[in-house]
């Protein structure tokens, strides 16, 4: 009898009934008072994080093709100055082999020159010396004949 007595029986009575729908009203008042905006909160996070990341992705593709747009400007701008550089030197030997044609052509001008003037000295110089030689022989001749 002791033992009966001691123990706890639980027996459901309308308590229990009170019990549950005090817990479901504070689950439903817990919900919307402060789990609701909560969850409200977390999910703008959420937004706002996916907002920036986008945002940040476009950014980044925004940079990526600039730098692929500056680079070619680059790579064009290299290339059209390697162009004019190269025209500039074809310009210049050109101009180069002209002065050296040119100065050529005046060397031989001057060298044919030098040529046909020697040559006129050497036609005046065998003259001279025919004439010279047919007076010191006409002298010699004349000479050898009064002995």
């Amino acid at each position: 009898m002791f033992l009966a007595e001691s123990s706890i029986q639980l027996v459901p009575d309308g308590t229990l009934l009170i019990h549950i729908l005090m817990i479901a009203i504070m689950v439903i008042v817990l919900n919307r008072t402060l789990l609701k905006p909560i969850n409200q909160i977390l999910s703008e996070r959420e937004k706002q994080i996916q907002g920036k990341m986008s945002e940040a992705e476009e950014m980044a593709l925004k940079a990526e093709t600039k730098l692929k747009d500056y680079q070619s400007a680059l790579r064009d701008a290299r290339a059209e100055g390697y162009r004019l550089m190269e025209k500039e030197r074809a310009e210049v030997l050109k101009e180069r082999e002209a002065r050296v044609r040119s100065s050529k052509e005046e060397l031989a001008r001057l060298v044919a020159a030098s040529v046909d003037s020697t040559e006129s000295q050497e036609e005046n110089v065998k003259r001279q010396l025919e004439s010279q030689a047919a007076e010191i022989g006409a002298l010699i001749s004349s000479q050898v004949l009064r002995k």
